[in-house]
């Protein structure tokens, strides 16, 4: 089969098309033919090896040589001790534990997929595992009238987010770059920040605070919130991250904030009520640009770089 792969961390142009063998599925294993598979944050971030613990498993070279963890397709062939599918079977899901999505084929735990819906197509089912979860941990709890700021709104984590903390009642700030102020409006935020114009920690204050993409001071944060304010963070530098685990919980305690690491629940039970939602038309899916299997590091790229406007998406089988 035809696999993108990679045997170092880097840019892009490490990347490279080979044909491999098609792997076999194990006990409670589910073989997919994948149609489509969408780009994540951490994607790019296991290509370059960069924030650190996206060298977990790997330290000088990658774990998994094929990335591409939020997979649509065909069950093609399934493992000893599977019910739930069999040959067929349109599924999609968050393969974050064993990639392989830009490939023909990959192998995924039973219990990370969920039938496809029949409203979805494979690419917008690609969209939503990963994304969905995020974005629906992320902004849960919230309630009408809070202000909530999303750090990162204009990606495809974000687009998503934007909207439920909108459908949720809240007052939605978006930061991102100036390119993305447009499309973070037409998400629904509220108001928009280009965060290389504006310091967003400097305004506000906010009940509720999303990054996507930490890298600033924990006091800074603080900073931004409301007495009672909550502040989560999902990616962002190692630094930032350990910084909010510690000094930041620590900080956030004196002062009657909370600031810590969204530590996000995967599989179906948190994905599905995100494409239940895109069924009924309820939440929008951004699909920025497609790509094919040739195009993926230009794709990796443009999320990576932070020109994506939503979700990108490889159809590794065009039409399928």
């Amino acid at each position: 089969m035809r696999a993108v792969v990679y045997d170092r961390y880097g840019p892009p142009d490490v990347l490279r098309v080979e044909q491999v063998p098609v792997p076999s599925p194990e006990r409670d294993q589910v073989l997919v033919e994948v149609v489509a598979t969408s780009v994540n944050l951490s994607d790019w971030e296991c290509l370059r090896g960069t924030p650190l613990y996206a060298r977990l498993g790997g330290p000088r070279r990658p774990a998994r040589r094929v990335l591409g963890s939020d997979i649509a397709g065909r069950v093609e062939a399934v493992g000893a001790g599977v019910t739930r599918f069999r040959p067929g079977d349109e599924v999609y899901g968050d393969n974050l534990a064993l990639m392989g999505g830009f490939a023909e084929y990959a192998v995924a735990a039973e219990s990370a997929l969920a039938p496809k819906p029949d409203g979805l197509t494979f690419a917008q089912a690609a969209t939503l595992p990963q994304s969905g979860a995020i974005a629906l941990q992320g902004t849960a709890g919230g309630r009408p009238g809070q202000r909530m700021l999303i750090n990162g709104a204009g990606g495809g984590t974000g687009a998503f987010a934007v909207q439920l903390a909108e459908r949720a009642g809240l007052h939605v700030t978006g930061v991102d770059n100036a390119g993305k102020l447009a499309f973070m409006r037409t998400a629904g935020a509220d108001e928009v920040i280009d965060y290389r114009s504006s310091d967003f920690t400097r305004g506000g204050p906010y009940d509720r605070i999303l990054d996507l993409v930490a890298h600033r001071s924990v006091f800074a944060y603080r900073r931004a919130l409301a007495r009672g304010g909550r502040y989560q963070c999902v990616g962002g530098s190692t630094r930032a991250l350990l910084r909010v685990l510690t000094i930041g919980a620590v900080a956030g305690r004196v002062t009657g904030r909370r600031l810590g690491v969204l530590v996000v629940k995967q599989g179906p039970a948190h994905f599905q009520p995100l494409a239940d939602q895109c069924v009924r038309g309820d939440v929008r899916i951004h699909i920025d640009r497609t790509f094919d299997l040739d195009g993926v590091p230009e794709a990796l790229a443009r999320v990576g770089t932070g020109l994506a406007l939503g979700k990108v998406v490889v159809e590794v089988r065009p039409g399928g």
